[in-house]
């Protein structure tokens, strides 16, 4: 998963020498991903690069219990109307980047500065499907500083 900071803007630190060297935002970037296991139970955030305009990561969904047998039971209205469906991608990183941008602008607030928009809509998503491609996507997000000058997000 990829997601863009508005216009691509440099705002989470700069590379130094292969180096990710983090700014506050990048900081509070950084923090607040560490936050979403402890809100999404089922999910487990273990690869993540914060870039200086962009932010990697590989979201695990773990299993939940359901299986065919019991997504094919049908169930009155009473049983579907508390239940509570499992959060969707689109649910985390809309959550993660409400957080981030509600901090930053208290950061720029407490500085008597402005923050005009955080993100770009949306993210890039891929689903992972063998081994081989997780170990390639690992590893290109954990080298990303090393060759960002050579990635296809990076600006000066």
């Amino acid at each position: 998963m990829t997601i863009c900071t508005q216009n691509r803007e440099c705002l989470f630190g700069e590379v130094e020498n292969g180096i990710m060297r983090l700014s506050e935002y990048g900081e509070i970037a950084g923090e607040e991903w560490g936050y979403l296991e402890n809100r999404f139970h089922t999910t487990t955030f273990n690869v993540f690069q914060i870039m200086p305009n962009h932010i990697h990561a590989i979201i695990c969904i773990n299993n939940v219990g359901a299986t065919l047998a019991v997504a094919q039971n049908t169930v009155d209205a009473d049983t579907r109307a508390g239940a509570s469906p499992a959060p969707t991608v689109g649910d985390m990183i809309g959550a993660y980047k409400s957080l981030v941008q509600k901090r930053c602008l208290d950061l720029c607030r407490s500085k008597n500065a402005t923050l005009g928009k955080l993100w770009q809509r949306n993210y890039y998503e891929h689903i992972i499907r063998n081994d081989s491609e997780y170990i390639r996507i690992a590893e290109y997000i954990s080298n990303n500083p090393k060759t960002w000058e050579d990635d296809k997000l990076w600006t000066k």
